[in-house]
């Protein structure tokens, strides 16, 4: 498992459907799109922006009730892709011991902000569904040339996938959860 963090949402160009991108923390900097809902983007960006409704949505209502059970979200992990469909864990422990519950990436992304758990993917993960996005340190010399090679590479891989390319369907309710996260 590597280390992610969330670099951003973003809404992919063709589809206007909401992505939010994780970054493996250690070399190589690998990118992560993952297609999320309407509504967990909403959450996710409340979350980034250190927002608080006025009344709980599901997921604060969620960190509650973790709260109220002495629980706690040791970390989230994404660990595979499957036909197409992102699959994350809740790695929760509380008085009854430690469980793994499964989840969407959406939803465990939007607990893990507002918990201040680590995410994680999986290596498997990274090596089929993330991008190199090359990064310059301070100690670096930056190549302009490779850095606009890599985010042309990157941009035209947002630009040709397809939510079709992660699921058989939309969701009936709203816009694309994609890949099911």
């Amino acid at each position: 498992m590597k280390l992610v963090e969330v670099l951003g949402l973003n809404v992919e160009v063709a589809s206007g459907s909401p992505i939010v991108l994780l970054r493996e923390q250690g070399a190589p900097h690998r990118v992560l799109p993952i297609f999320v809902g309407g509504r967990e983007a909403v959450a996710i960006a409340l979350a980034l922006s250190g927002e608080s409704p006025p009344r709980p949505l599901t997921h604060d209502l969620f960190v509650a009730v973790i709260d109220s059970l002495d629980a706690h979200i040791d970390r989230v992990e994404v660990t595979e892709v499957r036909e197409g469909t992102f699959m994350a864990e809740l790695v929760v422990r509380g008085p009854a011991g430690r469980a793994m519950i499964d989840s969407r990436p959406s939803d465990a992304i939007a607990l893990a902000l507002r918990l201040d758990a680590p995410m994680f993917a999986s290596e498997e993960v990274l090596d089929e569904a993330g991008a190199i996005v090359s990064v310059s340190t301070d100690d670096e010399a930056i190549d302009d040339e490779a850095i606009d090679d890599d985010v042309d590479r990157f941009r035209s891989f947002l630009d040709e996938v397809r939510p079709a390319d992660f699921a058989d369907h939309r969701p009936p309710d709203g816009p694309p959860d994609l890949p099911r996260s």
